[in-house]
């Protein structure tokens, strides 16, 4: 018997929250709230005393699982790699299937982000890139073309 009922989110720790919600946004995710969280219970949760942070739940428009982004303001956040590739050890990257691989790509760079590689293509299934958006967070996009 399985203990998960379903995959509700990823939780991704930022420093500029607004930098990327908007970046999320742009690719079509939905702002479904935004909050602070501290108290009793999260520094119970995330095990960091006198914690205070600010969230915001981002989901596709079909609901389906979130984007949770995360910004501390107590205590500071620790820098991470802000270049790291596929093969570091973390979250590798979060992946959105997406209508139109090239017109995402080119919305994207248009707000200043490039790819990590190129645009492949598996077969005749899927068309798929890397870009790597605001602090580094690598994104994957993937076109169904079969």
């Amino acid at each position: 018997m399985s203990h998960v009922r379903r995959f509700d989110h990823v939780g991704i720790t930022v420093a500029d929250l607004d930098r990327v919600t908007a970046f999320f946004v742009g690719l079509g995710l939905e702002v479904e709230g935004r909050m602070l969280m501290e108290g009793e219970f999260v520094d119970t949760v995330i095990g960091i005393p006198d914690s205070r942070s600010e969230i915001v739940m981002l989901r596709p428009p079909d609901g389906g699982t979130g984007v949770e982004l995360a910004s501390f303001v107590r205590p500071d956040h620790e820098p991470g790699s802000p270049a790291a590739m596929a093969n570091e050890l973390g979250l590798r990257n979060v992946a959105f299937e997406v209508n139109d691989l090239q017109a995402a790509v080119d919305r994207l760079a248009s707000d200043g982000y490039g790819l990590v590689g190129g645009v492949g293509q598996y077969e005749h299934v899927w068309r798929m890139a890397y870009v790597r958006g605001p602090e580094g967070i690598i994104v994957s996009l993937a076109e169904r073309i079969g």
